[in-house]
């Protein structure tokens, strides 16, 4: 039968605003038009007792929601290190969606598998990370974060004769867990679901830009036995620092440790000439993570898990039922958490082609130019402070004096007079003891004039705040 005619104009009516959207959001105001009290009532009615015809759904969806959406795909959208969704992943996920496809098993999705695993090898290649990982499509990062630390748990409790899989934890030799004084909470929210437990951790001390300091990690391993995981961070969430992995993975390791790398964002810095010594000794550990709807440009979700042994990740991921495939070939579900999900590597495989090895290059590189020129414009401005050494993509602002008791307050009224004149969209955070204005450049098509235009806003808002 195929689609109908309000089927069909669904779609189509789908497409054209998406289309519009897209042709404006460079000019639009970033920050929402309306709060989210209002835009609750405007989806606030009683459950639909007659369902309507696709099309006058979509013309109702996009009335209600278009007022209250933030235009994350700006140049100048620089909060919580959000990707502006590529135009060709953004198609590629139409199709994936259009498509159906639960891309778990190659004998159920066999097009949808293949783009995976074609996707990650790309992966591998463009981070230098070891051929013949394992590497799997997660929802995020934290995800991401959790499918590698289940495999660190089970490689290493393996190999002390314990089988976690089958025994579970309960009664099994202890694991220790060692982070840096600057892990993201994603980590913590995965060693919370893995039975770990926030307190449970050790804590190596990091140093002033929140890298973890070699010796602060050697003494918290000396007194340490049985299977441990080290967690080291490329790009600090703050600062974008990278723990200084040459010094630190030969520690872990020498130790016995698993080593595990946190690189939401900061991964990415692999792929480019003028980022790639962040990362240098990087590659030497076990597993890492990512977002690809970060520095990738896919659109959310999609994150990135890699484990150097590919067998631990299919042990603690691997599904069997007598009703799925047994096959002999890859299969994506044996490499992240979901058996039910969307074929995320479909848009990564697009992003990728669109992009090349050249073009994500030269996106890294030039969002880390527009940081630095964004720091160096805020830095000449009386009153105000960069607090970070600018090595990535992220620039870490306070307004006043350190000694200054109102310097919190009149950061966030700097922040929040930014965010409602709509020209740049930084967003809050803490760094160091203070309260800060976190820019995080990591919009595809952010230029050098849209990081002059977003320090000029904020210089404006200062002065409004300050009086200047």
């Amino acid at each position: 039968m195929g689609l109908t005619a309000t089927e069909e104009a669904g779609l189509k009516a789908a497409m054209e605003a998406a289309l519009a959207y897209r042709r404006t959001d460079h000019d639009r105001p970033i920050c929402s038009a309306e709060p989210t009290p209002m835009a609750q009532a405007r989806f606030r009615e009683p459950t639909p007792e007659e369902g309507l015809a696709p099309d006058a759904v979509i013309a109702e969806l996009i009335d209600r929601i278009e007022p209250g959406l933030m235009v994350s795909t700006s140049p100048r959208f620089m909060g919580w290190v959000i990707g502006a969704s590529h135009p060709a992943a953004v198609a590629a996920d139409w199709l994936t969606s259009a498509w159906g496809q639960v891309a778990s098993f190659a004998d159920i999705a066999p097009g949808a598998a293949a783009a995976e695993e074609i996707a990650a090898e790309w992966l591998l290649d463009l981070l230098g990370l070891p051929p013949g990982s394992g590497l799997g499509f997660a929802t995020g990062a934290t995800m991401a974060n959790f499918t590698a630390l289940a495999a660190a748990r089970t490689a290493l409790l393996d190999s002390v004769g314990w089988d976690v899989e089958a025994d579970g934890l309960f009664g099994a030799p202890e694991v220790n867990v060692v982070l840096g004084g600057e892990a993201h909470s994603s980590v913590y929210l995965s060693l919370r679901m893995l039975g770990f437990g926030a307190k449970r951790v050790h804590i190596a001390g990091a140093d002033d830009q929140g890298r973890m300091r070699p010796d602060a990690l050697a003494e918290v391993l000396r007194g340490l036995d049985g299977p441990t995981i080290v967690c080291l961070q490329a790009g600090n969430v703050n600062s974008g620092a990278f723990d200084p992995f040459e010094a630190l993975v030969p520690i872990a390791h020498d130790h016995g440790a698993w080593v595990h790398v946190d690189g939401a964002f900061g991964l990415w810095a692999a792929a480019a000439p003028a980022t790639r010594h962040l990362t240098a000794g990087m590659a030497e550990a076990d597993s890492w993570a990512a977002d690809a709807h970060k520095w990738l440009q896919i659109p959310y979700d999609c994150g990135v898990v890699i484990v150097r042994d590919r067998g631990a990740q299919q042990r603690a991921m691997g599904s069997t039922a007598s009703y799925l495939p047994q096959e002999e070939r890859r299969n994506p579900a044996d490499y992240a958490p979901e058996l039910s999900r969307r074929a995320r590597g479909i848009a990564v495989w697009a992003a990728l082609k669109a992009l090349g090895r050249s073009g994500l290059a030269e996106m890294v590189e030039r969002h880390c130019a527009v940081a630095r020129e964004i720091a160096g414009i805020l830095r000449d401005e009386p009153g105000l402070s960069v607090l970070n050494d600018v090595v990535l993509n992220q620039v870490v602002l306070a307004c006043g004096e350190a000694d200054d008791p109102e310097a919190g307050r009149k950061t966030a009224e700097t922040l929040n007079a930014v965010q409602a004149a709509g020209i740049c969209y930084p967003s809050a955070g803490h760094w160091r003891g203070r309260g800060a204005m976190r820019i995080s450049v990591c919009s595809g098509p952010a230029t050098l004039e849209d990081g002059r235009r977003s320090a000029e806003a904020i210089i404006d808002a200062w002065r409004q705040v300050s009086g200047g």
